[in-house]
């Protein structure tokens, strides 16, 4: 079967489940699933342990090498991006915004296909879609992404449900009208009948309280800011492993903030605090156990390796500010020396 029988097949089969006539269909369907496909990714990383999923979904923002995804655990290990053509690339990560749940890899490729991301919202209320990610893993090369056809059923915004579905992103969504958000579908892209983007497939979101998941994207003019930013470079960065640091005995560290992190067992594990010193600024600020540090003044932290070589450049001195995630918060904390 070729590519573009697949593609159909996957086509045809998102019609019948995701509740519009392809006799209705534009007839650009096929084009703009073709056209999506070429800058869909699939990204590998961490997982595979507690029932963890080790792939989720992407797209590429620029031709030279630029790819938009969910920010989420897979993202823990530098993960590996499989092009539409089966060209498989080491990324890292750029820069991320946690407040949108958003991150932006680099690989080293160029003159590749991109989406251009719009200032403007284009979906509505109705508008037909397709949604094209790897969801379930169903891709491992160039073999096509998943590519399910729907509606946009509602465009409302997420902060009405806070408590109810555990997420730091508070902005708008658009509710589909299709059963888009399963395993590894993250990070995938939703376009119109012409194949402009128009919103990034969320992570997977359960109602607390009834068990109702929530189908959803978060639109593509929401997302643009923060993606020309990180382009620009205009992100908070990760300390230069060179970067000059204090002697040891001026400068700041985990035991000087009073905090002890999870075991250092990856390559780039997390910075997740394990256990926080009775009376040290740590507790003062009540950092708790699992809290997950991404930002040191300014900084942006990677794992545990840039923690500390973060705290390294700081004087013992002086105040040190973090951004951590605790749950589906995005707190800010700050860590007085007394």
């Amino acid at each position: 079967m070729t590519r573009r029988s697949i593609t159909v097949c996957c086509v045809i089969l998102g019609t019948l489940f995701g509740g519009l006539s392809f006799a209705n269909a534009q007839p650009s369907l096929e084009s703009a699933a073709e056209h999506a496909q070429s800058r869909v990714v699939k990204i590998y990383g961490a997982g595979g342990i507690s029932g963890l999923e080790a792939y989720q979904s992407g797209f590429l923002v620029s031709p030279e090498g630029h790819v938009a995804t969910a920010w989420s655990y897979v993202l823990d290990v530098d993960p590996t991006v499989v092009l539409d053509d089966g060209r498989r690339f080491d990324a890292k990560i750029v820069g991320f915004e946690p407040s949108l749940a958003l991150a932006v890899l680099k690989i080293e490729a160029s003159e590749l296909p991109f989406f251009r991301v719009e200032e403007k919202a284009s979906a509505q209320w109705g508008d037909p879609i397709l949604a094209v990610s790897n969801l379930f893993g169903i891709a491992t090369g160039r073999e096509p992404a998943s590519v399910m056809q729907g509606c946009i059923a509602a465009v409302t915004k997420l902060d009405a449900r806070r408590g109810t579905f555990k997420t730091p992103y508070r902005g708008s969504v658009l509710i589909l009208d299709l059963i888009a958000n399963n395993p590894g579908a993250a990070g995938g892209a939703v376009v119109d009948v012409n194949g402009n983007l128009v919103g990034m497939l969320g992570k997977e979101l359960r109602d607390a309280s009834t068990g109702v998941w929530l189908n959803y994207a978060l639109p593509a003019s929401a997302l643009r800011t923060t993606i020309g930013d990180i382009l620009a470079g205009r992100v908070p960065q990760a300390v230069n492993s060179n970067e000059p640091k204090l002697a040891r005995d001026k400068a700041h560290s985990l035991v000087t903030i009073g905090v002890v992190m999870v075991p250092d067992v990856l390559e780039s594990t997390p910075a997740y605090v394990d256990e926080v010193i009775v009376g040290s600024p740590a507790e003062r600020a009540n950092l708790r156990p699992d809290d997950l540090i991404l930002l040191v003044n300014g900084r942006r932290i990677d794992g545990q390796r840039s923690l500390r070589d973060t705290l390294r450049t700081i004087d013992r001195r002086d105040q040190v500010e973090l951004t951590i995630q605790r749950d589906s918060e995005i707190l800010p904390v700050s860590l007085r020396v007394e």
